[in-house]
This record gives structure tokens, sequence and C-alpha cells, in this order.
């Protein structure tokens, strides 16, 4: 429909005006009551009694009545959804006489519109949803949700009724949106030990509102990875998801009830034009925070920027490498409506066309259908919320960085591009901070060792918290440890040689310290090369808390033998590395240059190492980069004894270069400042060599106890199972 300028005022009054209808008339399904008992009720009186029966002991009410509240707020948003798309069509007659009306007609057929649109949602949600139940909630029942708080509460009922597999569960979903949590993280590590509990329990019951992040991450790793034809196919489902999310979220804005902004009030002096500009105008601004919500991974407080250009930019590369040419300009063109003038994408499509060469057809691809959509109703909707910025002292924040300067009135682009100069500065300051290492390691310590010297420091590795020491083996102990590695390797802790998790062209094998010893019980391999793989971590871990100067215990949290060998036949041309770069205790994103310390990443890692044992390979050599995992900043070649430390944080995101040829193998390491996170399996190793009466490292006995909060949080079980081993998992070896 074409907007016609001399109705600009009229048209935002009335813009969505239906929803004012929603607000003052009550619905009224039925009249007998169990007509009323079927209906969804309010599901934050749902909520509130559930917690209330929490508080008094009644943990299966509580359970019952939380669960309801979780499914009552979900079917109420299908039932949105639903009359949404059932409504399609309600007023479109009067809808289609907007841009031949004149006059005063105009007005009126708008107003038909709305009321009848208006009508036909009323009594559609009216049938399934009490009128109780269709009232907007409060910001503290919002909050509540968004933070996933029902989780938190269940979590503790289901363990009060011994339903540990439910209570895994529903703490595992608190915790994806509460990464920062420490006592549900150690709840959670309580759960895996206990029996009865399996590792299907840990599941985000949410996962249907992140699929676009799970798809986002997917295709990440496909292009890390190198195989461009299923990064090409990831990102494009991924972006259709995305325009799902937020088509879904706007949905949602336009049928729920919306409250009047604060300063419009029904006692104000503001007439029915003004109230009802104001309500549309925030529905308008709903339906563009919704770009904001999409974007932001659960835990998160700020949205990754930018979010489908960005991945419309990924796809386009994903897609030319991959040989799809015209999808890739097709794609090129869509990002081109964010951003015409940005000169990359220019020069990017110029390359596309001079590889198409002649296919005139192909050249001329327009930009996707779906994206144009997306674009023109975002952008007319930031066209009216500017308008009632300007002339009804309405308040937005635009979630975009794309939105284009000549939308902006004149009035008010002083004080937006004071906005955006904020911005700028807060990216400028993101950058200054990144050199900033909170790890509470301070690097340039003794070396208690005599033999081991210090090869490279920070200023030789460009960075902060790394040391590279040499003489920490000897040329012997380096073959008694590659011959354990040869014939315990196969068999060791689950590989047996497959290909590596991180690249098709290699295999990948491994040992931990209890498995050495169990081999040797069984005799497969010399108890002493056992015993020598153990003691190697304690010199480790000796050198490296002098010379980090480690204020508080160093704990070993996981160690592991790794080989990697390179598969013959399988390596001309390649590309990939053995491992993508990463950082060890959080999940790093180069594109935003953001580090977030959350599940899946081993967030109770504070320092890493990497003990050499051979040099004869290709490749295979330790670099390090800036966070945008692209500028190397130091390389380290790897050779017998060589140990290579560093603090696990975003100061050091890492990766390994392909091994071309050879087998690359290495004692990967690392530590934790907190006892509750040491390796209980090297603990089991040296109790099984104490009770044979052998020799052991000493170590402190004593207990890492949780300490009992007063909230629901803290209610979690303290048990701890003898039959299940602690998860540790380290498979991203470096």
């Amino acid at each position: 429909m074409a907007l016609q300028a001399d109705y600009s005022t009229v048209y935002v009054a009335f813009y969505f005006v239906f929803i004012t209808s929603l607000n003052f008339t009550s619905a009224t399904p039925g009249s007998g009551s169990s007509t009323v008992l079927s209906l969804l009720q309010p599901y934050d009186f749902l909520y509130y009694s559930g917690v209330r029966a929490y508080f008094g002991g009644e943990w299966a009410k509580s359970a019952e009545l939380l669960e309801k509240s979780i499914l009552t707020k979900e079917l109420l948003l299908r039932v949105r959804r639903q009359c949404h798309d059932d409504c399609v069509a309600a007023g479109r007659e009067a809808l289609n006489k907007l841009d031949s009306e004149k006059d005063h007609l105009w007005d009126l057929w708008a107003l038909d519109w709305v009321q009848q649109k208006a009508e036909c949602l009323r009594f559609c949600v009216g049938r399934s949803v009490t009128p109780a139940g269709q009232l907007p909630v409060s910001s503290d029942i919002d909050y509540e949700f968004s933070s996933r708080n029902p989780y938190n509460f269940l979590q503790v009922t289901y363990y009060k009724l011994e339903k540990l597999q439910k209570a895994a569960s529903a703490a595992h979903t608190y915790f994806v949106a509460n990464p920062s949590h420490l006592e549900m993280r150690n709840n959670i590590e309580k759960y895996r030990r206990m029996d009865g509990v399996t590792e299907e329990a840990f599941q985000d019951r949410e996962i249907e509102n992140e699929k676009h992040w799970i798809l986002y991450d997917s295709a990440v790793q496909s292009e890390a990875s190198s195989d461009w034809v299923q990064a090409a196919e990831k990102w494009k489902v991924c972006v259709n998801q995305t325009l799902q999310q937020t088509d879904e979220c706007r949905v949602q804005c336009e049928v729920a009830s919306q409250r009047l902004p604060d300063d419009r009030g029904v006692d104000t002096v503001d007439g029915a034009y003004e109230k009802a500009a104001a309500l549309s105008l925030s529905l308008l601004a709903c339906r563009q925070s919704c770009v904001t919500e999409v974007a932001t991974r659960p835990g998160r407080i700020s949205a990754q920027e930018d979010f489908l250009p960005s991945q419309l930019e990924h796809l386009h590369i994903a897609q030319f490498k991959a040989g799809d040419i015209k999808g890739a300009v097709q794609t090129l063109r869509s990002l081109l409506l964010f951003y015409p003038s940005d000169r990359d994408s220019l020069d990017n499509l110029q390359l596309y066309s001079e590889t198409l060469g002649g296919d005139t057809e192909s050249q001329g691809t327009q930009p996707a259908q779906e994206i144009v959509r997306y674009f023109s109703h975002s952008l007319q909707e930031k066209k009216l919320l500017y308008f009632g910025m300007e002339n009804f002292d309405f308040t937005f924040i635009d979630p975009d960085l794309w939105t284009p300067e000549d939308v902006v009135p004149e009035s008010l682009r002083d004080i937006w591009r004071a906005e955006k100069e904020k911005m700028n500065e807060k990216m400028k300051e993101g950058v200054k901070q990144e050199e900033v290492d909170d790890s509470g390691f301070f690097s340039g310590g003794p070396v208690p060792q005599v033999g081991v010297t210090i090869t490279m420091d920070d200023e030789l590795l460009n960075g902060t918290n790394r040391v590279v020491l040499d003489g920490v083996m000897t040329e012997k102990e380096c073959d008694r440890i590659l011959r354990l590695a040869a014939a315990a390797g196969t068999v060791g802790d689950g590989y047996r040689g497959r290909r590596s998790p991180h690249t098709p062209h290699e295999t990948f094998e491994g040992l931990t310290v209890l498995r050495a010893v169990k081999l040797a019980q069984e005799g497969l391999v010399n108890q002493s090369d056992a015993k020598l793989l153990h003691e190697l971590g304690e010199r480790a871990t000796v050198l490296l808390h002098s010379y980090f100067r480690s204020p508080s215990g160093l704990f070993m949290s996981f160690s592991h033998l790794v080989c990697r060998s390179a598969v013959a036949g399988d390596q001309e041309g390649r590309l990939d590395l053995s491992h993508p770069v990463h950082v060890d205790n959080c999940l790093l994103e180069p594109e935003t240059k953001q580090c977030w310390r959350e599940p899946p990443a081993f967030i109770h890692r504070d320092l890493s190492a990497i003990l050499y044992l051979n040099d004869n390979f290709d490749g295979g050599e330790l670099f390090f980069t800036n966070r945008d995992a692209k500028t190397v900043t130091a390389r380290v070649k790897p050779s017998c004894g060589r140990l290579v430390g560093f603090s696990s944080g975003p100061v050091n995101p890492h990766g390994v270069t392909a091994v071309t040829s050879g087998r690359r193998c290495a004692l990967a390491l690392w530590f934790t400042k907190e006892k509750l996170y040491r390796d209980m399996e090297r603990e089991e190793a040296e109790a099984v060599w104490a009770a044979d009466g052998q020799s052991v490292v000493k170590k402190d006995k004593e207990e890492a106890e949780g300490t009992a909060g007063r909230n629901a949080r803290s209610q979690a079980p303290k048990q701890r199972s003898q039959g299940r081993g602690r998860v540790t998992g380290g498979r991203d070896e470096l």
C-alpha cells in the first residue's frame, strides 16, 4: 500500500489501533464454568501459585503449577500466532480502498479496517484464553521468564521429589541463560555424578527458541573446517530461521495486549488521536526491538550487532567459495540493501560479475524476496517511528546500524549522529580493553627446575601471560612417552586412531593418566612409563605455578597425551587447520571480538599448557592471534621438552597449523584455581598406585564442600555417587 504523505499523521494514529480495542474490551467466550476452566489461565498467576507452594514445601504441587505456567505461556504464544494468521484477511476490503479514497473518507476506511481486524483478533483469542489471561503481565514476570527462573525453582522441587533426571534438565535449562551462576554450575556437576542421571538430561528445554543460534554455530564450524558447501547450506538455513524467529516476535507484539506508554495515560490531556498514535508507536517500537531480542544469545546482555546483515555476508562468501556464483550474487545484492555504498561489497559484486562472464541472466539476479520484504517493512516502521519522535515526543532507540541517515528528520540528526558517535567510541573502547587479562596471573616469576630455560616471554610472544620453556624433558623421557603413545594411543580413550574431530585430513589418538594406569595393570604398557606421564603433569604444574605467580593454588583440571597424524595421500590443496582458532575457557566470536564465558566452553579453566614430545613432522605449529582469529601475533615450533604455557582467557586465542606429514605428539594440560574442578581421574590413578603400595605424589586431602545458600538456587543435592566419574571430556586439545 502506498502511503500518502498528506495522511502521515492520521496513518500513525490509526496504524494497528486495533490493539487499543484488544486492551479495553474483554472477550466473553462462554458463560459456563466448564468452558472457562477449559480456557488458558493467566500464566503469571500459575507461576506465583507455584512459587507459593514451593516456599510452603508442597513440592508436588509446586512442580505441577510451575510446569503448567511454562506450558500455558507457550500455548498462549501459539494461540496468538494462529489468530494472527486467521485474521490476515479481516478488513482487507477497507484496506484496499485507502489508496484510492480522498479527503475525509480516507481516515474512515482506515478506522473500518483496524476495527474489523481488532474484532477478529479479539474474538479468536477469546475462544481459547480467559479475559484475565489476555491481560499484559508485569515487567517482573517478563523478567522471571526471560531469565528462566521457573526452572531455578523446578530443579529444587524435582530434587526434593527424587526425580533427578528432571531436576538435572531444569538445572541445565536455567544455567544456559545464567552461565555465571556459580551455585547452579556446581549443582550440575553434582547431578552428573549421581546414579540415575544420564547425559540426555542435560538438554535445553527452551531449544525451540534458539534454533537460529544452533544453526549459526554449526555454520561457523563448517566455515572453520573450510567445508564451503556445507557452510553455504547452513548459513542459508540460518538466515531463514532468523527471519522466522524475528517474524514470530513481531507477531507477538501485534497480537499481545499492549500497555499505554507511561507518559500517555488515560488521565492526560491528549486527545484520541494522540493516545492512539502513542499506542501504535509503542507497537512499532516493540516490532523493531525484535531485532535485538533475536540477536541476543541466552545468558547475554548485549545483542550481536548487525546480526542479519552479517549472516548475509558469511553466506555470499561461502556460496562463492562453494562455486554457487549465482547464489552469491543474489545474497550480495540482498546485503547491499542494508549497505548500498559499502566498498567491499561493491568490489565483491564486480568480482562475481567478472566470474560469471557472459551469463547476463545470473548477473541480473535480484535480492531475495524475503530479505526485500524484511527490509522494506523495517524501513517503513523506522520512518513512522522517527516521525513520532519529531511530532509526538516519542522515545525510540534504533536497534540497527544500517538505518539510512535520510530516514532521520533533520531536527533529530544531530542527536542521531551523537548516538552513533557514542556507539563508535564504545566499540573503540572495547578494542582497547581487548588486551586486558583479568586471570590473576602475572608472568615473570622464577623457574625452579634446574636446566629449564625461558626461550620466549610476553615480549617475544607479543602477548600477555605467555611463555615458552625449554629443557622440561630429556630426550630419553620424550622417547619413553612416545613409546607409551605408540603402544597405548589406539586403545586409549576412545579415538582409536579415527579421524580428528577438527579436520578430516588427520587421525587422532589420545591417552589419559588413568587409562595408562589401567593398561599398566593389564600388562599392556610399562608401569614406570605410566608414572612418568603422571609426573610430567606435576612437573609442569610446579613450573607454571611459579612462573605465573599464581596467588592461589593451581590444580590440574585435565591432561591428555595426544598424537595427530597426517592422512597419507590426503594433503594436496589442504587449506584448513589442525585445530581452528579458539579460546580455552570462553566461546570466541571473531566477528564481534567477543568471548562469552559460558557452556559449552570449559569456563573453569584458568591456565593452559602443552608439553611437546617430538619435532619429526611437518606443520603442527602453535600460533596465537588477536580476537579476530586472523591476525597472527606469535608462532611456536614444537620440539622435545618444550613447554608452552598461557592464561586460558580471551587474551590468548590460539590454533594449530595443519600436520601435513608425520605424527605430532604432545601432552596437553589445563589448570584451574578452583579445587572443585581438579582432575578426579588423576586422583583415582594415584589411589590405584596407593592401593598397590606404590609411592604417589602427595596431595591435599581436604574435600571441596559446597556452601548451602539460603535461596532456591542453592538447594541442589549434595550427594556424590561413587559410581559416576566426573565429566572431563577435554577434547579440545592444543
